[in-house]
């Protein structure tokens, strides 16, 4: 992973708006909001462009690893974009590349990664995703 993530290499936006809530004590964002900002542009890509339904797909991702890595500070009221990208595509899981941009900037202030296995709702067994959503994954694939 490089050291340095630019929006260019971003193949999905979504704004994030900031609250309140999400800086701590030291004046910025707290380290364990990026995961959810994270969690927030992959299930959005999944919703709108993949078809996944929340609340009654037989099939969803479970997320077995993740990663960030802060480069600046970002503190409430910044407005942000939350970038996304497959770098890696399987049958079963799917590796997103996520960058977090303060909006007008074209430096990621934190990036990172997540591992998405897709399972079965009720046993928990991995399987194969469903073709719309590989193909879905497959537009904003850079690997």
């Amino acid at each position: 992973m490089s050291d340095v993530e630019t929006s260019d290499r971003y193949r999905y936006f979504l704004p994030i708006t900031t609250r309140w809530m999400d800086n701590d004590a030291y004046g910025h964002i707290n380290n364990v909001t990026y995961y959810s900002y994270f969690d927030t542009v992959a299930n959005h890509f999944l919703i709108h462009e993949g078809g996944l339904d929340i609340v009654s797909s037989p099939i969803i991702g479970l997320v077995v690893e993740s990663r960030c890595t802060y480069k600046a500070p970002l503190a409430y009221p910044d407005r942000l974009r939350a970038g996304l990208r497959v770098d890696k595509l399987g049958n079963r899981s799917v590796t997103y590349g996520i960058g977090i941009f303060k909006e007008g900037e074209e430096q990621a202030a934190a990036h990172g990664y997540f591992v998405h296995v897709f399972v079965d709702r009720q046993s928990r067994k991995a399987v194969p995703m469903p073709e719309r959503m590989r193909e879905a994954l497959a537009r904003i694939s850079v690997g």
